[in-house]
This record gives C-alpha cells, sequence and structure tokens, in this order.
C-alpha cells in the first residue's frame, strides 16, 4: 500500500498527540495503576505572564498604591495584617485559612528574560538564562525514573500540543485535549486500516508504528476517564472541563503520575483588572470543584497542585491601566498534605527595585527540586544539576 501525501499529513497529524520516542512504541502493554498513597502532581500555567503584585498584595505599602494608582486593589481580602489577595481568588482566601495552600513570594532567576518565548522556556527546561535545553525538567524526571515510566501516559498534558516541560531525550508525556474526541479520531476506520497496512519506508514506518501506540493509549485513557465519573459539578469553562478531566483520571487507576494544563493569557498590557479579574474568577472556580472533587473521594493528601508564570509585571503601571513584562512572581502550592502552609516568605522589597523591576529572591529551580525530591521522590539533583538544597514545607 502506497500512502500519499495527504494521508501522510493526517497520519502525522493523530501521531503528534503522542510525541513518543522509539522506545516506547515497543511498549504496547499498559502499566499497572499506580501505588496505593503515591503522590500525584498537578501543574497549572498561568500563560502570559501573571501580574504578582495584583494577585498578593502588599495591602499596607505606600509605593505599591503610589506606582498603581489607578489599577491598586483595595479591596483585597486580607492574608495577614499586610497582605492580602485578589478578591476574585475568594477560594483561595478559604484554602489559606484552612491550611491547605502555601505561597512562595518573588520567585525567579538570574539575568529575567522578558520575553514570552524565552523566559517559559527557561521556566520549562529549569535552564540558566543563558543556557538553551532541548528538554523539561518534567521530561528529564520521565527519563530518570524510566524504570516507572514504561508507558507514556505516565505524564499527562491536557492540551493538543505538548510543552517543553514534559519532553525528555528517550521519553515524553502525551498531550491531549479530550479523551473523548482522541478516542473517537483514533478509532476512524481509515486510521485503522492505515495502520494495518506494513510500509518499508523508515520514517512512514515510524509513523505507522505510533500511530499504532496512539490507538492504544487513547482508548486507555478514554476508558480510564469514564471509569470513575465524577458527581461534582464543575464549572462549564474550558478550564473546568479540563480541570474535570485530571480528577476523573485522578480517581481512576490510570498510571499517571504527573499531570499539565494551561490557563491564560495574563498579557494584560490594556485594562488589567478586568481580564485578570475574569482570568481569576475561571480559576478561583475550577479549583474550587476540583479540590472539592478531591476531598469527597479521600485523595486530597495525595494531590499536589503548583501554579507558575513565565514572569511577573513591572511595579508601576503603564499608561493604558495595565502593566507591562516585569521579573519575579509567586507560585501557589495547594494540597492536604502540606508541612507549611501560608505565606512562605516575605513579599517583594518594592524599595529595591532594578530599573523599575522586582530583584527576585528564590530560584525558581530550588522550587522544581523540592516538588522532585520531597513529593515525587525523584533525584532532583540528576534531573535538574540542582545541589543547593531544597524547601520544607512539603
Amino acid at each position: 500500500m502506497l500512502i500519499k501525501r495527504r494521508e501522510f499529513l493526517k497520519v502525522s497529524s493523530l501521531a503528534a498527540a503522542s510525541l513518543m520516542m522509539p522506545n516506547f512504541l515497543k511498549a504496547m502493554t499498559l502499566d499497572d495503576a499506580l501505588e496505593p498513597n503515591q503522590k500525584i502532581l498537578v501543574v497549572l500555567q498561568f500563560t502570559g505572564g501573571n501580574d504578582g503584585l495584583n494577585t498578593i498584595i502588599p495591602s499596607k505599602n505606600d509605593i505599591y498604591f503610589r506606582e498603581r494608582n489607578s489599577i491598586a486593589i483595595k479591596d483585597s481580602l486580607q492574608l495577614n495584617d499586610e497582605t492580602g489577595i485578589n478578591p476574585a481568588l475568594s477560594y483561595f482566601k478559604e484554602l489559606f485559612d484552612n491550611g491547605e495552600l502555601s505561597v512562595m513570594n518573588n520567585v525567579g532567576y538570574p539575568d529575567p528574560d522578558k520575553s514570552h518565548f524565552r523566559s517559559m522556556d527557561i521556566w520549562h527546561s529549569a535552564s540558566r538564562s543563558d543556557e538553551f535545553l532541548e528538554t523539561g525538567w518534567l521530561g528529564r524526571f520521565l527519563d530518570e525514573e524510566c524504570y516507572r515510566c514504561e508507558h507514556p501516559t505516565q505524564a499527562l498534558e491536557v492540551d493538543d500540543m505538548l510543552s517543553l516541560a514534559l519532553k525528555g531525550e528517550n521519553n515524553k508525556a502525551f498531550a491531549f485535549k479530550d479523551p473523548k474526541r482522541l478516542y473517537q479520531t483514533s478509532q476512524e476506520k481509515y486510521f485503522k486500516s492505515l495502520y494495518d497496512h506494513h510500509h518499508d519506508d523508515e520514517t512512514v514506518s515510524y509513523l505507522y508504528q505510533t500511530l499504532g501506540s496512539t490507538i492504544n493509549n487513547a482508548d486507555y485513557i478514554f476508558e480510564k476517564s469514564k471509569s470513575k465519573k465524577t458527581e461534582q459539578t464543575y464549572p462549564n469553562s474550558q478550564l473546568g472541563k479540563d480541570f474535570k478531566t485530571v480528577a476523573s483520571l485522578i480517581k481512576s487507576d490510570i498510571n499517571t503520575q504527573v499531570y499539565y494544563l494551561s490557563v491564560g493569557s495574563f498579557d494584560t498590557h490594556v485594562n488589567q483588572n478586568d481580564r485578570q479579574k475574569k482570568l481569576f474568577s475561571d480559576i478561583n472556580e475550577a479549583i474550587k470543584s476540583f479540590v472539592t472533587d478531591l476531598k469527597s473521594n479521600g485523595i486530597f493528601e495525595n494531590v499536589l497542585l503548583m501554579t507558575f508564570s513565565e514572569f511577573g509585571r513591572r511595579v508601576a503601571q503603564n499608561v493604558s491601566n495595565g502593566t507591562d513584562h516585569g521579573t519575579a512572581n509567586q507560585m501557589f502550592f495547594i494540597s492536604g498534605g502540606l508541612k507549611k502552609k501560608g505565606l512562605l516568605n516575605a513579599l517583594p522589597d518594592l524599595q529595591k527595585l532594578n530599573e523599575g523591576d522586582l530583584i527576585y529572591t528564590e530560584d525558581f529551580r530550588k522550587v522544581y527540586a523540592t516538588v522532585l525530591k520531597n513529593w515525587l521522590k525523584a533525584d532532583s539533583s540528576k534531573v535538574l544539576g540542582w545541589k543547593n538544597g531544597v524547601y520544607d514545607f512539603i
């Protein structure tokens, strides 16, 4: 059977959903479920550079209100005498009060880059700002922990394309947007028939094999997503649907330890407050449903939800009632298994700036090392090359 160019493109498109290396293609038998009480990581990416100063708010700082005379948040929900949280994140305030949320302030890296693409690559790869890596920190986790990851569903991204963060040298995660849609596509007679025909061309043969593995994985993910249907109501937003998918998979006996989601864009150069309020409201309601779902099933202690954004914003507002690309930012950690709760460190010092930008105090690679070592029980020094210690909040 000769493959035509149009057919080749169709096969390539479906195969791209899995983004797997050849060693994965030999493993057509599915892994067993995770061990009981094994920890699960859920990463939520705030794409576009969220404004951290209007998220965790220095509510008694005169510099903040002076530099943001029209966009400063004046009705924040107080976390302590000096600090508030954006009112659109009311459920985060509840989690904070319950000891189920930790905040690491002023996270960044040396010589920060203000390009969305470059800074996101740095966060995804856990590289230095002058270093260019083709693998991501979670992808290298899959490489290092390959004895536990013989199948690509060990890590899943709810998206149409796989992020750099989940690409290893030898192992990669599996990306999909909707289990049912992926399954339906994989079951089309065209693809089933195409896979049954061998082709000697090396490139096309690789695509056939990848297609076969993708069909297998699509069936596996779809069946697991249906096995533990939730009774929890989720918002009808895209993020709400994504979290519902993740919750259904966590509650099944799928072998997945890492989930990755994204929301945005937070690139708020103009009319920031309205845009950020809408995004925060979506995030707040989706996470409220997600945590409620986990709690009702007794698994909240074994799941860690971590958020990050590629950079923060400048301290002073611009003339368009927005903020421009900045540097350091905060990270949220939500779980029933936190060792330390609340604000883990001080807010950024607004008196000490670098040409109008915050000066980071916490390196994001130390946060990653903490998650890898203390939560995922991996060798963080091998995955990251990071040997400068870890935090103790998890």
